[in-house]
């Protein structure tokens, strides 16, 4: 008689753990990651087909839910608070990583690495299954600038770099305005942030999206999440995890620990509490986006230690980002 409630108890607290809203939200996601971990090992999705996925994903699913989700919601209700917070705590440790490493375009790279977010392939669905429709909005409005700032910031600075080498080499260095400018217009005329900004404008003008548009494009968004993730774990597979450990470490720890950290910081000394925070902090504890890998294949450095940082954050995030999504959920 003396066990039964003892026993009770922990039955009780097994119900719990399994209906907690961050196992519940993060379960589906690293399960689906999974499912396309075992598809690209077993070769199911074969090297030439993830460029099409790819290609489905971003032209077509993303700009779609993007659209769709922005096209309810009037600027008055928009809180911008999470811009102004997120982005200077980023940019700092953007700015501390490179004078840690020294000012070379390897250096720009692997800080880059420390701070770029996988706020969309990952992150969208997470939130939205974690935190619903307000946390979503609060998402996107920093997923509409995200790219637009620190691609930018990290094009001009890798250029910089590339002229302080050429320089020392006696070459003549490109135009960094130019460059810059160039960055600009790519991230802006872009399928992430274009859709945000066009379904804003659109909920400004008061209609509401006909029945015979609107549906399609919820079927559409509705198909994002799986296929993304199943993408994010297909590109995993593919993912070498044997070379640079050490380095690709340190910046992990930056990308999952150390950006969560200051963007929490960050927000708290700005008077952001509640959803906000919590979604500001989760995305800052997603794992490394691919993006970066765009800019260590342009600028030819640091492609191998790109990847297995990639694969390495992604893999731990299933521990570090349940954790700051706890603590999150302790806190508020």
């Amino acid at each position: 008689m003396a066990k039964a409630p003892a026993q009770g108890r922990r039955y009780h607290r097994r119900v719990t753990i399994s209906t907690h809203p961050v196992v519940v939200s993060l379960t589906p996601v690293f399960l689906l990651i999974a499912l396309g971990y075992l598809a690209g090992r077993l070769h199911w999705i074969r090297e030439a087909a993830v460029k099409d996925l790819s290609n489905l994903v971003f032209l077509l699913l993303i700009p779609a839910l993007l659209f769709r989700t922005m096209s309810a919601v009037h600027f008055e209700t928009l809180d911008l608070r999470p811009v102004a917070a997120y982005f200077p705590a980023a940019l700092a440790l953007l700015g501390v990583s490179i004078a840690w490493r020294g000012f070379n375009r390897t250096s720009v790279v692997m800080a880059l690495g420390g701070v770029f977010s996988n706020m969309v392939m990952i992150g969208i669905t997470l939130v939205e299954l974690a935190y619903g429709q307000a946390g979503l909005v609060t998402l996107l409005t920093l997923v509409s600038v995200h790219a637009l700032i620190l691609l930018t910031v990290g094009s001009v600075v890798l250029e910089l770099a590339v002229a302080r080498e050429a320089r020392a080499g006696g070459q003549r260095a490109p135009h960094v305005l130019q460059t810059a400018w160039s960055a600009f217009k790519g991230a802006l005329i872009h399928p992430i942030p274009l859709p945000i900004l066009s379904g804003l404008l659109f909920a400004q003008t008061g209609w509401a999206l006909p029945a015979v548009v609107d549906k399609p494009l919820q079927l559409l968004g509705s198909a994002f999440g799986p296929i993304a993730l199943v993408l994010v774990g297909v590109t995993l597979a593919r993912t070498p995890l044997g070379g640079h450990l050490r380095q690709a470490f340190w910046i992990t720890a930056s990308k999952n620990i150390a950006l969560p950290l200051l963007v929490g910081l960050s927000a708290w000394a700005s008077g952001i509490t509640g959803l906000p925070l919590t979604v500001m902090v989760v995305a800052a504890a997603l794992p490394m986006g691919a993006n970066v890998f765009l800019f260590a294949q342009r600028y030819e450095v640091a492609q191998e230690l790109t990847t297995t940082s990639m694969g390495l954050s992604t893999v731990l995030a299933l521990f570090t980002l349940s954790l700051v999504m706890l603590v999150m959920a302790f806190l508020n």
